[in-house]
């Protein structure tokens, strides 16, 4: 794992985690309680059965627990040196089921020393998430402030 220090970033470095991260239901659960969210996709297998056929029943996770849980595989490679600035182009993807694990993969595509900030440094990594079968679930530019050595 990186320091996450704006030097230790270079433009075109992959960074792929080692580790995924499998949805339980109790996620799915727990993430609408926490938000609250009432969409019943999240937590009424019966309503979903109903109004989602297709779906076949099963639980869908919250679209910002995905994104969420990509960004901390990510984060967990990049270091805790940042803050984050913002999130550019969201695009959701596929929908995620409780049992799916999801991988993340990043790409730095930017970087510049911070205007307003001394000591600080501006990163970009474009970001996907990915499920077990490969298919991309979400995709995403993540922005972040870095410090300095």
């Amino acid at each position: 794992m990186k320091e996450g220090y704006y030097e230790d970033f270079v433009v075109g470095e992959k960074i792929r985690p080692k580790v995924g991260r499998t949805v339980t239901e109790t996620d799915c659960i727990w993430f609408s309680l926490l938000t609250n969210n009432a969409n019943q996709v999240h937590f009424n297998a019966h309503y979903i059965e109903k109004s989602f056929p297709e779906y076949s029943g099963r639980l869908l996770a919250n679209g910002f627990f995905t994104l969420a849980v990509v960004t901390g595989l990510l984060t967990t490679e990049t270091g805790a040196q940042g803050v984050m600035l913002a999130l550019e182009n969201v695009s959701f993807e596929k929908p995620v089921f409780v049992g799916d694990t999801i991988y993340a993969e990043g790409e730095v595509i930017e970087k510049r020393e911070s205007r307003s900030k001394s000591g600080m440094g501006i990163v970009k990594i474009k970001s996907r998430g990915y499920n077990q079968k490969g298919e991309t679930l979400v995709q995403f530019v993540r922005v972040f402030l870095a410090k300095k050595r």
